[in-house]
């Protein structure tokens, strides 16, 4: 039995997915992004940030904070809206590489001269909690849910080869729907066929051989007898 049902079952659930598979996932990459993206620019507003003003575009932001958290956003978009394993794993990968860049990017900014994100502004306590806000913590945070995601979809389980199979029924039916539709012949109307002679004939027409107008039989050569007989009877008078 068990070896119909993995007959059955194989291939279902290969690539489409449900959508709910990474949608809480998808959700929380895509605030992470948009945090990561946007709190150099705003911190500084609430001295919450490293050395240099609101909204001043550097090299240094653009590569090692505003790339990661697009690509965290773009994962976690691609976790949400698809239903194609496919894709959703490369959502799954994207906030991997963002998560990892998140957390090693300052530690390569000098060597690869990427620019200078300066210093993290408040006591030691603040500085810590920048830094983690900013980059490790967030980078760890990331990292764990596109990990969590591609080890989700990296199992083919018994909730996608269920949605696959009722996908498939679904195809099924509305295929064989448009099929019957296209073959079935159009209904034409009723022809009427009028008919040779008419259904009551008409006296004194269409009678038959051997039959008088009263419907009496007549035998063979009574017709040409009962002539001469009538001309007989008028003639003696």
């Amino acid at each position: 039995m068990a070896d119909v049902v993995n007959a059955d079952a194989r291939g279902l659930g290969a690539w489409h997915i449900p959508r709910s598979r990474g949608a809480v996932t998808g959700l929380l990459l895509m605030l992470l992004g948009i945090w990561g993206a946007l709190i150099p620019f705003v911190g500084p507003y609430f001295d919450f940030a490293f050395t240099g003003d609101a909204w001043t575009w550097t090299s240094a932001r653009f590569w090692l904070e505003v790339l990661p958290g697009i690509a965290a956003f773009v994962g976690g978009l691609l976790l949400l809206a698809s239903a194609n394993r496919a894709t959703a794993a490369l959502g799954a990968w994207l906030a991997i590489a963002a998560g990892v860049w998140f957390i090693i990017g300052p530690t390569l900014a000098g060597p690869w001269h990427l620019g200078s994100i300066g210093a993290p502004l408040g006591g030691s306590a603040r500085q810590a909690v920048v830094w983690i806000s900013f980059f490790y913590g967030l980078g760890a945070a990331v990292l764990f849910l596109g990990s969590t995601a591609w080890g989700r979809l990296s199992v083919r389980g018994v909730r996608d080869v269920e949605a696959a199979r009722r996908r498939r029924e679904r195809t099924t039916l509305r295929s064989r729907d448009a099929r019957s539709e296209t073959l079935a012949p159009p209904v034409s109307e009723p022809q009427v066929y009028p008919s040779d002679r008419p259904s009551t004939p008409v006296s004194g027409e269409g009678t038959p051989a051997g039959v008088d107008s009263a419907g009496s039989a007549v035998p063979a050569g009574g017709r040409t007898a009962l002539g001469r007989h009538r001309r007989r009877d008028h003639n003696s008078r």
